[in-house]
């Protein structure tokens, strides 16, 4: 039996497919090869066009089929992951009605912080664990308020990858963690938030069908299945936000296990039992991929918006035509602290951890005389590194004091200047291990046909790359006070 794993990122489609005997990758690809466009039409917006997602999807799936290594027919399960918080908006005939909000766009800041206003002395934190913030139900509410006729038209609203599944099966479903993550649980009464539905006025009948995030969601569709080559009784049955299932991909299932990604965003992902939220809802609380209403499993998230990103642009910028591993060879030749120069990594919207505000990506202190390209990278990957500290020190304020934290050997993680960094300024071991979104939708999918006894036999495979001890801890307090001391003074 072989599984499919798809994680649809913000950059690219990424697949998997995976031997279940063996829990062998046979191959691993991605489409598009360049980073895929995010629209923006205002200050603040962030798009994308679900149909590219779709097509880029069944591209993908192409890609790794025409390789030979496998018969595309004995894909028996599929898992998908995919960027969290977007809005996707489509009509009965299951077509989309417009582009889809997705995860770093700001506009519905406005709508969330005023529904939390009027919610906040009801109790809804203590019920939902999170302000509305800019996520999936304000953006829907955002719909309604300034596109009625968009908004008239809508059969069901749903998560980007949810979109993906209905693609594929014809089906419109979701599941617990997923709502969750659009602030449409109520973990106090184990159900879809009849609270902000009716203060947002939103019928319920757009919501899909909930269902565990371990489930069947449905066949393929038989032209679907006849135009990629695969079975029409291969099913999906696992879907999960990209940060819950970074740390299902990392065996990250239990109280005090802490997964962490750097992609284009960046993410340390706590599980607990207990029902965190902080005040001021700038880390936020989720149903994890084995949440159940008598044994809670919570994911508490801090995000940063700017992470990669900062990387990709920076890179651009200078030019020169230098890789990212040209780039990190010539950043370690830099000391720590970057000579003096500061960046803060805050130009992809408004950030959570800084209670929804838009401060803005900075370079402080350049100096023409002394600083070339090589302090900017060392600059950006540090700037990244103290903005993961902020968040953490966030998380630790709120009972989470990590003494691992996990990662995969990827993205910004993939640069031992990143990486010394990271481990450094938090005081934290980080463990990295050969793993990725797409592998563990592909493991999820397993778990979710029930082709695996238990999860360790699901994760015999995963492997620990390296464990990086923090060093030069000192230097690194020194510099990150200073990188806070600029931030403070922006907000």
């Amino acid at each position: 039996m072989l599984l499919l794993g798809i994680d649809l990122g913000t950059s690219s489609i990424k697949v998997s497919v995976i031997d279940a005997t063996t829990n062998k990758k046979l191959i691993s690809c991605q489409f598009p090869e360049t980073e895929a466009e995010i629209i923006s039409l205002h200050a603040g917006w962030a798009e994308q066009d679900p149909e590219i997602w779709w097509k880029n999807t069944q591209l993908a799936i192409k890609k790794a089929n025409a390789s030979g290594l496998y018969n595309p027919f004995d894909i028996k399960a599929i898992g998908i992951a995919y960027q969290m918080h977007g809005l996707v908006v489509v009509d009965e005939n299951q077509n989309a009605l417009r582009n889809a909000i997705i995860w770093c766009d700001s506009r519905a800041v406005t709508i969330g912080q005023q529904a939390f206003s009027a919610l906040e002395d009801k109790g809804f934190l203590g019920s939902h664990l999170n302000s509305p913030g800019n996520f999936t139900a304000s953006k829907l509410a955002w719909v309604k308020q300034h596109e009625p006729e968009v908004y008239e038209k809508i059969h069901k609203f749903m998560l980007p990858g949810d979109y993906i599944s209905m693609r594929l099966t014809g089906e419109i479903n979701t599941n617990v963690s997923s709502i969750s993550e659009g602030i449409l649980w109520d973990f106090e009464q184990q159900h879809i938030s009849d609270t902000l539905l009716n203060f947002y006025n939103i019928d319920r009948a757009l919501v899909p069908e909930v269902q565990p995030v371990f489930s069947d969601y449905g066949s393929l569709r038989s032209t679907i299945a006849a135009e990629l080559g695969l079975s029409e009784q291969a099913i999906v049955c696992y879907k999960s936000g990209d940060q819950p299932n970074n740390a299902l991909s990392l065996n990250v299932f239990d109280p005090g296990e802490v997964a962490a990604t750097a992609g284009t965003s960046g993410v340390i992902y706590a599980v607990t039992d207990q029902r965190v939220h902080d005040p001021q809802s700038r880390v936020n609380t989720f149903a994890h991929v084995n949440y159940a209403s008598d044994v809670e499993r919570l994911g508490v998230l801090l995000c940063i918006n700017g992470t990669g990103i900062q990387n990709s642009w920076i890179s651009q910028m200078t030019g020169n035509k230098n890789d990212y591993e040209s780039m990190n060879a010539l950043a370690s030749t830099i000391p720590i602290g970057a000579d003096g120069i500061s960046m803060l990594p805050f130009g992809n919207g408004a950030e959570r951890m800084l209670k929804n505000k838009t401060v803005g990506a900075h370079i402080q202190n350049l100096d023409f005389l002394r600083h070339g390209v090589a302090h900017l990278w060392r600059a950006s990957q540090e700037g990244i590194a103290f903005a993961f500290r902020y968040g953490l020190d966030l998380l630790r304020a709120n009972g989470i004091a990590p003494q691992i934290i996990k990662a995969g050997h990827a993205n910004m993680f993939l640069s031992p200047v990143f990486q010394e960094a990271f481990a450094g300024v938090t005081a934290t071991p980080v463990e990295l291990y050969e793993n990725d979104g797409s592998v563990g939708a592909a493991l999820g999918a397993g778990l979710g046909i029930g082709v695996f006894a238990d999860r360790t036999e699901a994760f015999k495979g995963l492997r620990k790359y390296k464990t990086i001890m923090p060093q030069h801890i000192v230097q690194y307090e020194e510099a990150y006070e200073k990188w806070k001391k600029i931030l403070e003074d922006k907000l």
